[in-house]
């Protein structure tokens, strides 16, 4: 890469660190010759202090210096992560193999040794912005790849339904995207007066990849796109999904999935599962105690020609519902272990003891139970109230 190559799009910053006067004086001179925009700093205090403010693409620090030795400056450069792409260089008389270990534990780049030569210097300051240049590259596009996705997830939720109110039914939901976009979604609609179809699912893996097929559900599902299909018999729903997102050498994303169909005059909640977490009931409010709703089925994708069952059962006034995704348990703990079910159910148990109907303090107690900011996978749930 040449010097108008590099110099193009911005301009170089270079910050010389040395206590010499006569050494600063001269690569100021034989480094401006070549169209980089030198700073000087007389000791390693004052190069700390205006790398910070600079940010430059190279540091070329001596070793030994008063105040602050050039080893020290190096460790807090590369301790700093807006540093991550700064070059730096070591002056250094000291040629031994352990000094230079030395110098390569500290997070020194490269060296150049004393009395400086010209030419090796400017071509090692070339070589040395060649890799700037190029780390600097792969971050611009990892921020523009990680903003892409925040607007992904951010269009992720504006479809996703808003909470449902009325006499007969309530949903809340929340939805947690992770630092990555994962494949969750859930929906509900009617189908009539008075059958209510809802959902939740989940794409392995994610990124956008994953992302798709579950937008691509939401469509399907949500203006009934499926031909000849029941939408009052969560089976048929998963069966045709299942002949429509087959793993393939182009889609190699498959889903879980739990899909029910509630009749609020016969009061009885039709479902099918496609190998996804068990949803939850809650059926009688004085003794607390929980029904796990699932039925055996493949997830949507792996297998062809798969035969999905129903299952029905009765819903008593004021029971309710959870259904989620794994990203709410499988959570890592202290110990390195993953969470797991159980241990999340007793937390619902404990919730619904305290006749709860707030998923943000739910979601806040499992944060607290495992010392966590992040969920490492998606959160999905969805809390329904019979009434």
């Amino acid at each position: 890469m040449s010097q108008e190559q590099i110099n193009k799009n911005f301009v170089v910053k270079i910050l010389v660190i040395d206590d010499d006067p006569a050494i600063r004086i001269f690569l100021k001179k034989a480094l401006s010759d070549q169209g980089y925009q030198i700073s000087l700093a007389s000791d390693g205090e004052e190069g700390l202090a205006l790398a910070k403010k600079l940010v430059p693409a190279m540091i070329i620090c001596d070793w030994l210096m008063p105040k602050m030795n050039g080893l020290e400056v190096c460790r807090q450069i590369k301790s700093t992560a807006k540093f991550a792409s700064t070059f730096f260089i070591l002056l250094t008389s000291l040629d031994s193999i352990s000094d230079r270990v030395k110098g390569l534990d500290a997070g020194s780049d490269d060296f150049l040794c004393k009395p400086i030569e010209i030419f090796e210097l400017q071509a090692r300051v070339r070589a040395g912005l060649r890799l700037y240049k190029l780390h600097y590259d792969l971050q611009k596009q990892k921020q523009i790849l990680e903003e892409e996705l925040a607007e992904a997830a951010e269009y992720v939720v504006s479809i996703l339904p808003e909470p449902l109110k009325n006499e007969r039914i309530t949903i809340d939901t929340r939805f947690i995207p992770s630092r990555q976009l994962g494949g969750d979604s859930f929906d509900y609609y009617w189908l009539d007066e008075y059958n209510l179809a809802f959902y939740l699912l989940d794409v392995c893996g994610h990124g956008l990849r994953s992302a798709l097929p579950s937008l691509s559900v939401i469509n399907l599902l949500r203006n009934q796109l499926l031909s000849g299909v029941n939408y009052y018999q969560p089976s048929e729903v998963l069966t045709r999904l299942n002949d429509t997102f087959q793993v393939n050498d182009r889609q190699d994303k498959y889903l879980t999935m739990w899909y029910g169909v509630y009749n609020t005059r016969h009061r009885t909640l039709v479902y099918s599962n496609a190998g996804h977490p068990p949803a939850i009931l809650f059926s009688n409010p004085e003794k607390n105690e929980l029904e796990k709703l699932k039925n055996d089925g493949f997830p949507v994708g792996i297998f062809a020609n798969v035969n999905y069952q129903d299952t029905s059962c009765n819903i008593t006034a004021n029971s309710y519902l959870y259904v989620f995704s794994d990203g709410i348990y499988e959570v890592k703990q202290k110990d390195g272990k993953i969470s797991g079910l159980d241990n999340f159910l007793n937390l619902l148990q404990n919730y619904r003891k305290k006749n709860n109907s707030n998923l943000d303090e739910l979601i806040n107690k499992i944060k607290q139970e495992h010392n966590l900011l992040l969920f490492e996978d998606d959160l999905s749930i969805m809390e329904i109230k019979f009434r």
